[in-house]
């Protein structure tokens, strides 16, 4: 069970640090994984590092369909169990996972962003797990707008990679301010973390991160996304991310569908 103050500081905040809550076995397991993921990656895998600069910013998704340890945490962990007390949910459905490695001397920066945009997803029950594989200092955390998902704002999304333009259109949608240039009108949260660790966010929380400035120290994190009983599939004119076709979901269903399982169900 997750502390109740927790739960009013994600809803109040938009995004929590949970101290602890990953067991060393699983993260070993996920961890070689990863690891073997960026050897042979899927079919959505990009580099978001230029040609010849130093480090590596690696991306891909769907590891639960291709790695038995990333599945067997999606649904034999108490991860939805946390997800659906932090959403308030009686249901709790299974999203994707997101996996970004920042090698040393990575010196991208993932731009400031929130995620819901990106997604062909309605509803307010949006969770994200950012779980680290290896030690984070401040440098390197991501930094998340405290409060933004409350803000009733919708950013146009942006690739991660300054040489390309994200192309989604929605009424809602107005460009992204530059945070860095707003530092004092807002307050950023981030945190020093282990493995065992994991940041909580909304999906409408602004978010974004340094580069991987240590000449030493790897930055391996792998998110989890999670879906509560008011999520709904939605329309969206032109891309979306992560691309995932064929699960047959209309606009205004609900998920629960082979690709978006029902995980977890609060027992009455």
């Amino acid at each position: 069970m997750i502390d109740s103050k927790l739960i009013e500081q994600y809803q109040h905040d938009g995004a929590i640090c949970l101290r602890r809550v990953i067991e060393p076995s699983w993260l070993q397991a996920i961890a070689a994984a990863i690891d073997r993921d960026m050897q042979n990656p899927g079919p959505m895998a990009r580099v978001n590092t230029p040609q010849g600069a130093p480090g590596l910013f690696f991306v891909d998704f769907q590891l639960w369909q291709r790695h038995e340890a990333c599945r067997n945490f999606v649904f034999d962990s108490p991860m939805a169990s946390i997800a659906a007390q932090l959403m308030a949910s009686k249901r709790v459905y299974w999203y994707h996972d997101h996996l970004l490695v920042k090698e040393p001397g990575t010196t991208e920066h993932t731009p400031w962003h929130h995620d819901q945009p990106y997604y062909p997803v309605d509803g307010q029950q949006l969770v994200s797990f950012w779980i680290p594989m290896d030690p984070i200092g401040k440098d390197t955390c991501v930094e998340y707008v405290r409060g933004s998902h409350r803000w009733g704002r919708w950013f146009s999304p942006k690739y991660f990679r300054k040489d390309k333009d994200f192309l989604v259109q929605d009424p809602r949608f107005e460009p992204i301010p530059d945070f860095d240039a707003e530092r004092e009108r807002h307050e950023f949260l981030s945190w020093e973390l282990e493995p065992g660790d994991m940041i909580a966010f909304h999906a409408l929380t602004v978010h974004g991160a340094p580069g991987n400035q240590s000449t030493t120290r790897r930055r391996r994190a792998w998110a989890m996304r999670w879906l509560g009983d008011d999520a709904r599939y939605a329309s969206r004119i032109g891309a979306i991310s992560p691309p995932l076709e064929g699960h047959g979901l209309m606009p205004g269903d609900v998920f629960g569908v082979d690709m978006f399982p029902e995980v977890f169900l609060k027992s009455s």
